[in-house]
């Protein structure tokens, strides 16, 4: 139905698309800022995520300003070509994925920081920020932006926006969807226009800002976002729990957060994600724990708070808990958590990783459903897990040269997504629908749901071409 949407006219004689594609971008835009080289332009066609089909793009576009993507959006509404916005292609779920024929547009040449107000406390960027260049940027002024993805050194401030990406911090700072005040969009048929706001509060009209927030490029492209700042906090301590099984990590967790303990961080690693993470960097984790619990505050009194939970941690039934001694020994620990992801990877060389989100009080009935869909499907499923917000990141390690594998994987996961819902979750918690789970959010959101969320795409993009064959 989208395809057929956006078919482009054709002429009458030659049969051809009307016009010339890449002439028409040309006229508006700098030389180098439109890509046809094949072999160049496959480099854009997928983001991270494995199982995700990917068509060859006609054109990687790599605009500077909004007139050029205005200019962009205008020649693809008039020749009926497709568009999928890009930024640092991090994503793991194919929702950056190129059509076949389509034009890839790439906003991380929009890499500018317009504006840092310690007053107002905002920044206002452009898409192609790079999240680590921002929280560096505005902590010179002793400002703080906290969403910190796993990937923050490279992904996008767009990208973040697309996918309403979270991090670390969520359990106490909440998600990039948090921290959207305003944005410019330039729309399908090349209009600009501006929703939010750079005011503490407002509540003018519909909150058009939030639907843009997790919309994947969707509903608009995204040129211009106002964030909100928080003054900059002391430094995290950490602490380090283990655990002689998964359920008593996540006891531990629910003790904490029954308790109305306020950590900036509270991560789990299960034994599988200990491992892979000492195999690739000899980090001398304790690789005998069945599950590692990672606590931090960023307290005026951190020392104290730690204290507390690991009072609870030992309640829970810790093993042994090491709380850090200072911020150098904190980071340590917290680059061992971000590195999870990385070394999974490293266990077989691909990786499907799963994104499911669960009521905290059903967290450890979630890593123990994993446990079972592991051994019943003879694979390395290792869990690392943003435990404070139930968020969870099941990732299924194979050989994608191995076709027994590989199907077994794809089950796996499905599995996964499914045990998430019967436990009162949902399928993703930061990283977006995309290709990988557009089956699964018509599950999860229902036939009304699905019916609601299309017609809204239909308001914004009449023509199905931003980034069509995603979400549904």
């Amino acid at each position: 139905m989208i395809m057929s949407r956006i078919e482009a006219p054709r002429d009458e004689a030659t049969g051809n698309p009307a016009g010339n594609l890449i002439d028409r971008l040309r006229d508006g835009l700098p030389a180098d800022a439109v890509l046809t080289d094949p072999d160049v332009t496959a480099s854009y066609a997928n983001d991270m995520a494995s199982f995700c089909p990917a068509g060859a793009p006609a054109a990687v576009v790599l605009p500077r300003t909004v007139e050029e993507v205005q200019h962009v959006m205008r020649v693809a509404t008039e020749l009926r070509v497709p568009v999928v916005p890009q930024g640092a292609r991090t994503g793991l779920s194919g929702g950056a994925n190129t059509s076949e024929g389509c034009i890839a547009l790439s906003l991380t040449r929009m890499d500018r920081i317009l504006e840092i107000s310690p007053v107002d406390r905002i920044a206002v960027v452009e898409p192609g920020v790079v999240n680590a260049v921002l929280s560096r940027a505005v902590d010179e002024h002793g400002l703080y932006y906290p969403p910190d993805p796993s990937s923050w050194e490279t992904c996008t401030i767009g990208g973040n926006i697309g996918t309403a990406s979270g991090g670390l911090c969520c359990v106490k700072y909440g998600v990039t969807a948090e921290y959207v005040l305003g944005l410019d969009v330039v729309l399908a048929d090349g209009r600009l226009m501006s929703t939010g706001r750079r005011t503490a509060k407002g509540v003018a009209g519909y909150d058009l800002t939030r639907l843009f927030v997790g919309s994947e490029g969707s509903l608009g492209i995204v040129v211009r976002a106002v964030l909100a700042l928080r003054p900059k906090p002391p430094a995290q301590l950490v602490l380090a729990a283990e655990f002689a099984s998964a359920a008593a990590a996540c006891d531990a967790v629910c003790r904490i957060m029954a308790g109305g303990h306020v950590p900036s961080l509270l991560e789990l690693m299960d034994r599988t994600t200990v491992k892979a993470v000492n195999d690739l960097a000899r980090m001398g984790l304790p690789e005998t724990t069945e599950a590692l619990l990672l606590a931090a505050f960023d307290t005026p009194d951190p020392a104290a708070d730690l204290a507390a939970v690991a009072a609870l941690c030992e309640a829970a039934g810790a093993t042994q808990v090491v709380p850090a001694d200072d911020a150098a020994e904190s980071e340590l620990l917290l680059q061992a958590r971000r590195m999870s992801l990385v070394a999974l990877e490293a266990v077989k060389g691909t990786t499907m990783i799963d994104d499911v989100c669960v009521p905290r009080s059903r967290l450890g009935e979630m890593l123990e459903g994993v446990e079972r869909i592991a051994e019943k499907y003879r694979l390395t499923i290792g869990v690392c897990a943003h435990a404070g917000d139930g968020n969870t990141h099941p990732t299924v390690c194979f050989d994608a040269l191995d076709p027994d594998e590989s199907a077994r994987a794809r089950e796996s996961f499905d599995e996964i997504m499914a045990l998430g819902l019967e436990l009162g979750g949902t399928i993703t918690g930061e990283h977006g629908v995309g290709v990988l789970k557009k089956e699964w959010l018509a599950r999860e959101l229902g036939p009304v749901g699905l019916e609601m969320q299309r017609a809204v795409k239909q308001v914004f993009d009449p023509l199905g071409i931003l980034n069509p064959g995603k979400l549904f």
